[in-house]
């Protein structure tokens, strides 16, 4: 049975004879097949198929090839061998519309044409497309990159079945290939069988496929993976979506988007688009979308067009997902990172189909839903001065013009506050925030660093007025680049008192702003003398990169560590 720590071995027989020679030429071709090897060794121990930096059509970097260049070239020798000692055809159908193959050559082109496939999925890692494939009218290709021998992970597997799904469901035929199609091509084709019968087994399944194609076969890894994807019932095809998209967002960014989103996402999902007009608006939709029941809601605009579908998703099953037109986009910012703010439209997509699910906490602020945050002094008087005609002028900047326009006035407001069952105490502040999530970018809400949205707690900062100058929005982008889950006790009241950065975490807060009588709320101005605030913890499902949710996992983790330390 194949192991990776063979290619392992192979490098370092490769390094011994490149020291072992003394011919220059030979030595230069030696150290090129030992760095080829290396590079696979570390991708099968690592279990890292990105390593061949495969793109999804299949394209493969000119120096990514020249690095792989040996191993390939005795990779296509082997396969080569194999394949003049195979006894069953390059292609063969498995089901309706559902086909298993190896790696086709440019002769084996008539398959395709004579077998109406439209639609072709590479799950190899190691090998470019095939141009003569992937230039054919009509035919889609998609390559979800898995090691030989090896399986993929749940999020391709769940990438792979919506993929398939949705070709066969409009009638297009589906080509699996590997390298042989003996292994990874199997496992898939076996997870799509038992996805559309799941009162199956893997062996019923396994037994049907080898049937038909007597060279299939999985080893004792992926035959195991297999059953334990199967038991925990993660073969489910789930490809419906409603896409709910405000078009004036981003000054009418979805004219000019929808296009390519909906070519995109047209390939993994069944998607239901609606428009929100001033009569209906994302909450109106999304509460058919409840109704109806889809996989996933697109919220298609900014953290309003968000908030408004994410209030009929709280306490659902239901995933939201964000494609991000606003200004501002703190929600995207929080969930999916840096990376929100590079190609936000193609990034957004591609974490559609590529992201996690995650539970993440909302609130509830005087009978309506809280994702991000309340402010009152600074951030209510920035969120006023920046009015839609500056936002549409300056985008993000208006916020900072705001800002800079709220500091220069200064002015200082008394606040009655209760936190949870403690008692009331007062405070001096010309900017107090409530978080339940808030980016780096928004200074103001930076405490303690950037709130945990997992952490079930709402995070209180406020200024000194005494001590407030612009130094301190730079402590604060200092702490939101620090560590959030650093220990709220005395050492951390006494750094406070010294910057004027003050910091209380509560799952139920309570303030008297009677003196101010405004406030904002995820960036929506709003009146009131009293605020009320709730966390409701782990109450929505979001979709996030995979990175996102492992730092967010590790977060969250060390968070509950520091308040077991602190208690």
């Amino acid at each position: 049975m194949f192991q990776p720590q063979y290619y392992f071995y192979i490098t370092v027989v490769l390094a011994l004879l490149t020291t072992l020679t003394s011919n220059v030429y030979f030595k230069l071709a030696l150290a090129w097949f030992t760095l080829s090897y290396l590079a696979v060794s570390l991708a099968y121990l690592l279990n890292n198929p990105t390593i061949f930096r495969k793109r999804s059509d299949g394209s493969v970097p000119v120096y990514i090839r020249w690095v792989f260049h040996p191993f390939l070239w005795t990779t296509q020798l082997y396969n080569s061998w194999q394949r003049s000692r195979d006894t069953v055809p390059a292609l063969q159908k498995i089901d309706e519309g559902l086909y298993l193959a190896r790696r086709l050559f440019p002769s084996d082109v008539h398959h395709l044409k004579s077998e109406n496939i439209a639609a072709i999925l590479d799950v190899t890692a190691e090998f470019t497309s095939l141009n003569w494939v992937s230039s054919q009218q009509h035919v889609d290709y998609l390559n979800i990159p898995v090691l030989d021998h090896s399986t993929p992970s749940n999020v391709q597997i769940y990438k792979a079945l919506n993929w398939i799904h949705t070709h066969r469901k409009t009638g297009r035929s589906v080509m699996i290939h590997c390298a042989l199609g003996r292994g990874r091509s199997v496992f898939v084709t076996a997870a799509y069988l038992l996805s559309q019968n799941p009162n199956s087994s893997p062996d019923d399944v396994m037994e049907k496929i080898r049937a038909i194609r007597q060279t299939a076969r999985l080893n004792k890894r992926q035959f195991k993976a297999l059953k334990r994807a199967h038991k925990n019932g993660l073969l489910t095809v789930r490809n419906t979506a409603w896409l709910i998209a405000n078009p004036v967002a981003g000054k009418r960014q979805w004219e000019a988007e929808k296009a390519f989103i909906l070519r995109y996402l047209s390939a993994y999902y069944d998607v239901t688009v609606k428009i929100t007009s001033p009569e209906n608006n994302g909450t109106v939709y999304a509460k058919e979308a409840v109704n109806a029941s889809p996989d996933l809601v697109i919220a298609c605009g900014g953290d309003g067009t968000v908030a408004e579908v994410a209030s009929a998703l709280v306490g659902s099953d239901i995933k939201l997902g964000i494609i991000p037109f606003g200004t501002a986009n703190a929600l995207s910012h929080v969930l999916c990172g840096v990376l929100s703010k590079v190609a936000p439209v193609e990034t957004a997509c591609i974490n559609l189909v590529e992201g996690c699910e995650q539970k993440i906490d909302t609130a509830e602020c005087n009978g309506e839903l809280m994702l991000l945050m309340v402010g009152v002094g600074f951030e209510q008087q920035m969120i006023e001065k920046a009015d839609r005609e500056k936002k549409n002028t300056s985008g993000q900047l208006a916020y900072l013009q705001g800002l800079r326009e709220a500091i220069s006035q200064n002015d200082v407001h008394e606040f009655q506050v209760s936190l949870d069952d403690e008692e009331t105490f007062m405070i001096k502040t010309p900017s107090l925030t409530i978080a339940n999530a808030a980016p780096i970018t928004t200074l103001l809400a930076q405490g303690r660093g950037m709130p945990n949205i997992m952490d079930g707690e709402l995070d209180l900062t406020w200024l000194d007025p005494h001590r407030f100058q612009l130094l301190n929005l730079a402590e604060l982008a200092l702490l939101g680049l620090g560590d959030a889950n650093a220990d709220n006790g005395s050492e951390h009241d006494e750094e406070a008192r010294e910057s004027g950065v003050f910091h209380r975490a509560a799952r139920q807060v309570t303030v008297d702003i009677s003196q101010v009588g405004r406030y904002v709320i995820d960036g929506e101005e709003r009146e009131a003398d009293t605020i009320n605030i709730k966390v409701n913890p782990n109450s929505l499902n979001v979709v996030v990169p995979e990175s996102a949710l492992n730092n967010a996992l590790k977060e969250n983790s060390g968070t509950k560590e520091a308040q077991k330390t602190a208690q």
